[in-house]
C-alpha cells in the first residue's frame, strides 16, 4: 500500500509540474493564434500589375491571300537560225542586252564570196534588161526578150537578197531588250539550227500567276490591286495589278487563274519564283480591334478581362477591379483580333498574362512593358 501511495504522489507532484511550466506556453500561443488570425482577415492583398489598353473600333482593308508563281513577261531562248561557226560573241553571262544588239556573229567568208558573185550576175542582168529596153524602143527585138531580160535580172535581185538575208541571220541579235541567262556557246563552236544561246527575259515589269477560288469572281476585276512578297526579296513589298483573269474555271479544282503585272525595277524577282499573292479588295470592314494577347481561351468560350473602376467600402478609395467578360471574335489581322460581340469600343482591356488573373481582382495599370502589338509585324528572327 505504501508503494502504491508513493507512486500516486509521484504521478501528481509531476503532473502539476507539466500544467505550471507548460500552461503558460499554451496560453501565450493560443493568443499568438488569435492574432494571426485578426490579421489575415484584416490583411488587403496588394494590387497586381497588369498592362492594358482600350477597345478601339476602326478600319481593315480586305483582302485575299493566295500563291503565285512569277513568270517574264517577255522570255524566249536566243538561238541560231542557221547553222554556222562562231566567231565573235558580244555578250557575258547576266548582261542587259537592247532590242537589236548583236549577241553573236556566225562565219560569213562563204555567203560574201556568194554574194560577190551574184551581185555582179545582177550588174549584167540588169545591163541587159537596159538594152532589151533600148533595142524594143526601135523594134530591133521581139517582146519576149525583153520579158526574158527583165526575168532574168529579176532572179539576180532575188539571189542577191537571199543571201543578203541569210548573212543577217548569222548576226545573232537581241529581238527586245531584257537580261540574258547564261552563256552557252563559246568562239569557234560550230552551231546547228536551233542551237540555242542564251536565255533573254524581260524582268521588269513581271508577271505573276496565281488562282483564287470560284467564288470570290465577283470581287475581282482587272486593275484590282495586288501585293507581292517572296523569300527572296525578305521585308520588300512588290505592288502591281491584275491585268487578265482567265475566262474559264479549271473544272478539278473550280479556281480561277489570273495574272497580275507587278513591278520590278530592282530585279529582286525572277521569273519561276514562287510568290506569297495579296489581293487587295476595294471595300474595307469595321472593325472593334484588341491584342490576341488579351483574349483567354477556353473550351466553354473565350474571354477577356475588362478593368472597371469601383469604391471600396472599406476606404471609399475608387479600385481598378477586373471583370471576365465572354466575346466572340471573327479574324484576325497581325498581332490584333476583331471582336464582333462582347466588348464596346473604348473598354479597358488586359494585354498580358490574364491566364493568372481572376475576376475581381484589383489591378493598377503599367505599360511600361506592354506588348507591341502590330497589325504587320516583322519578327527580326523571321
Amino acid at each position: 500500500m505504501n508503494l502504491i501511495s508513493s507512486t500516486v504522489r509521484y504521478i501528481g507532484i509531476l503532473l502539476l509540474i507539466i500544467v505550471v511550466v507548460a500552461g503558460p506556453l499554451v496560453v501565450v500561443r493560443v493568443f499568438q493564434i488569435k492574432a494571426m488570425i485578426a490579421a489575415g482577415e484584416n490583411m488587403v492583398m496588394p494590387p497586381e500589375t497588369v498592362t492594358a489598353t482600350e477597345a478601339k473600333p476602326g478600319l481593315w482593308e480586305n483582302t485575299i491571300a493566295s500563291t503565285g508563281s512569277l513568270a517574264a513577261v517577255q522570255g524566249v531562248t536566243v538561238g541560231a537560225e542557221v547553222p554556222g561557226k562562231v566567231v565573235k560573241i558580244g555578250f557575258e553571262s547576266g548582261d542587259v542586252a537592247n532590242a537589236g544588239e548583236v549577241l553573236v556573229e556566225l562565219d560569213v567568208s562563204t555567203e560574201q564570196a556568194q554574194l560577190r558573185s551574184a551581185e555582179a550576175n545582177l550588174a549584167l542582168a540588169q545591163a541587159n534588161l537596159q538594152r532589151a529596153r533600148d533595142l524594143r524602143q526601135n523594134n530591133t527585138n521581139s517582146p519576149a526578150e525583153l520579158d526574158a531580160a527583165d526575168a532574168q535580172a529579176k532572179q539576180a535581185e532575188a539571189q542577191v537578197e537571199g543571201i543578203r538575208a541569210l548573212i543577217q541571220k548569222k548576226f545573232i541579235k537581241a529581238p527586245f531588250t531584257g537580261r540574258l541567262g547564261l552563256r552557252l556557246v563559246n568562239l569557234g563552236q560550230i552551231l546547228r539550227e536551233g542551237d540555242p544561246i542564251a536565255t533573254l527575259q524581260t524582268l521588269d515589269p513581271i508577271y505573276v500567276n496565281f488562282a483564287l477560288p470560284q467564288h470570290r469572281l465577283a470581287q475581282l476585276s482587272p486593275g484590282t490591286a495586288v501585293r507581292v512578297t517572296s523569300d527572296a526579296a525578305p521585308g520588300a513589298v512588290f505592288v502591281g495589278k491584275i491585268n487578265a483573269i482567265s475566262p474559264e474555271v479549271d473544272a478539278s479544282s473550280r479556281n480561277i487563274r489570273l495574272q497580275a503585272t507587278i513591278a520590278n525595277g530592282d530585279e529582286k524577282l525572277r521569273s519561276g519564283m514562287f510568290a506569297n499573292v495579296e489581293v487587295v479588295l476595294t471595300t474595307n470592314s469595321k472593325v472593334l480591334a484588341i491584342p490576341v494577347t488579351a483574349i483567354l481561351y477556353a473550351p466553354y468560350g473565350d474571354s477577356v478581362f475588362v478593368i472597371d473602376e469601383a469604391k471600396d467600402e472599406k476606404t471609399g478609395k475608387t479600385q481598378q477591379v477586373l471583370r471576365q467578360q465572354f466575346i466572340r471574335v471573327e479574324g484576325t489581322r497581325g498581332d490584333f483580333v476583331n471582336v464582333v460581340d462582347g466588348l464596346k469600343p473604348g473598354q479597358l482591356v488586359v494585354t498580358s498574362g490574364v491566364f493568372k488573373l481572376r475576376a475581381g481582382m484589383v489591378v493598377v495599370i503599367d505599360n511600361k512593358l506592354a506588348p507591341d502589338a502590330q497589325l504587320a509585324p516583322k519578327p527580326k528572327n523571321a
